[in-house]
């Protein structure tokens, strides 16, 4: 419960950018200790967002630049320390699943881990490098039974993209939506999708609003 540094930001305030790298270690290699334990080879990468940020810090690792960093797109374990690091510091957001595994990277510095096997050794591993170790659920993971799906609009004319307008979509099966999304088998179908010419009739035969390409820009939703 004591104060506490949060972030990369506070290199230099109230924690040494040797100290900060020791713990960013500890957190990386914790990741890559349940990974191992759980035989994983690949993951998939979800809610991917770049952050700007400055480039010429010695924080930053241009072998970033050579990732696809594309949601749903899967990458090998062994680039998962990569963009842990980055994640951590602050340079993109992602989140790592598997079908029995998943990382989710939260504010202050949480980092949140779960798996469908129980290993007591990368537990072990994190309490003997000085990670605060708690037994709980992931404030990210979320049931298909409490996430809210619609169609929403904004006008081709605002930069901004401000929502003018949405509409509730009827109870959908999830493989529909991944198929018509080009989506993975475990993807959670969560986040924001823009709707195309490619599968606008989809839509309109599931929503009263008709949908007009040359006044609006449309998007499905999937929040909780």
């Amino acid at each position: 419960m004591k104060e506490e540094w949060i972030s990369s930001f506070d290199i230099g305030k109230s924690v040494t950018l040797e100290d900060y790298l020791k713990i960013e270690t500890a957190y990386v290699d914790t990741v890559m200790k349940f990974s191992e334990a759980n035989q994983i080879d690949f993951v998939r990468i979800l809610k991917v967002t770049h952050i700007d940020k400055n480039k010429n810090s010695i924080l930053y690792d241009k072998d970033i630049e050579a990732l696809p960093l594309q949601d749903d797109c899967e990458v090998p374990a062994s680039q998962v320390p990569l963009l842990a690091k980055m994640t951590l510091r602050d340079y993109i957001h992602c989140n790592f699943i598997t079908e029995d595994f998943f990382v989710h990277f939260g504010d202050d510095y949480y980092m949140f881990i779960g798996s469908n096997s129980y290993h007591e050794e990368p537990l072990q591993f994190a309490r003997a490098h000085n990670l605060f170790v708690e037994d709980m659920i992931s404030p990210f993971y979320v049931e298909e039974k409490d996430i809210m799906r619609f169609v929403s609009w904004s006008d081709k004319e605002d930069e901004y993209s401000i929502i003018v307008g949405e509409e509730s979509l009827p109870p959908i099966p999830l493989e529909e939506y991944r198929d018509l999304l080009g989506l993975s088998a475990i993807h959670p179908v969560t986040g924001v999708f823009p709707i195309t010419m490619d599968n606008k009739d989809f839509f309109q035969s599931k929503i009263n609003h008709q949908i007009d390409f040359t006044k609006y820009d449309y998007y499905l939703a999937s929040i909780t």
